[in-house]
């Protein structure tokens, strides 16, 4: 596949602390598409400095919207769906390249390399996602907090792993974290028990969630031979949890007091 085939699209909101880590490793694209939702820090400023970026400002409405908007901005047949968060791993580009010009699928998921203040953790919670994908095959679909892109074809993988590498502060976390949680609990209350997968049900329940998440990153993923990294990323992956049961439990008691 000729790179030129291919436009890297990043949404932003204030990602100084990671934009240009991102943009470094797109150095191969002709043309870099950025959706911005009106940052306020160093993001436009940075952006401007990379002659094959494109910022585009949008107002924020949600995630599922905004990709869309940003994947309609594109001027070729594929699109490379990245984070600001998101680094291409060494050989990334490579292996874009060697794809066959005309493929017989219409995504290729990533897996990723999950980085804790620059540290690799030796596994981690994050999935594959799919994120090379045919512009004209594939749309997005909103799904609780994230969007899912749907692919009517056959997907592939890549080998070339992605670090996953924020460094936005701790803060920021703690509020993009509660925003997630207000939008999975209301998809978790939608459903409907028979469509719950286990990881839901026992999230629905407010109690084992965190508590199942805590010992399953630190001991059977091994978070715990990471050392403090693991130990804040198994934090990370519990607090997250914890939030999503108080939200949970805030909608119940809110129904129970309007009966």
């Amino acid at each position: 596949m000729h790179l030129d085939q291919i436009t890297p699209l990043i949404l932003t909101w204030n990602e100084d602390p990671n934009l240009r880590r991102c943009l470094e490793r797109l150095s191969w694209a002709a043309d870099v598409i950025i959706v911005d939702s009106g940052s306020t820090d160093g993001t436009a400023q940075i952006a401007a400095g990379f002659s094959n970026a494109r910022l585009i400002v949008r107002p924020f409405d949600d995630h599922t919207t905004q990709w869309t908007f940003g994947v309609d901005a594109t001027r070729t047949d594929w699109v490379l769906s990245l984070d600001a968060d998101y680094i291409l791993g060494a050989g990334f580009e490579q292996e874009l390249a060697a794809l066959p010009q005309e493929p017989g699928c219409d995504a290729y998921f990533a897996n990723f390399r999950y980085l804790i203040y620059g540290k690799p953790l030796r596994s981690c919670l994050y999935p594959p996602r799919a994120v090379l994908f045919r512009k004209d095959r594939c749309r997005y679909q909103s799904d609780g907090h994230t969007q899912l892109l749907q692919i009517p074809g056959i997907s592939g993988s890549l080998m070339t792993k992605i670090d996953h590498d924020d460094r936005k502060s701790l803060t920021r976390w703690f509020a993009s974290q509660d925003r997630y949680a207000q939008l999975e609990a209301e998809k978790l209350i939608a459903l409907k028990s028979a469509d719950l997968s286990l990881q839901d049900r026992i999230r629905r329940t407010m109690i084992l969630g965190p508590l199942v998440v805590f010992a399953y990153t630190l001991l059977l993923r091994g978070a715990i031979f990471d050392g403090w990294c693991g130990w804040f990323y198994a934090l990370q992956r519990m607090l997250a949890e914890v939030m999503l049961s108080l939200r949970l439990l805030e909608r119940r008691l809110a129904k129970i007091s309007n009966r």
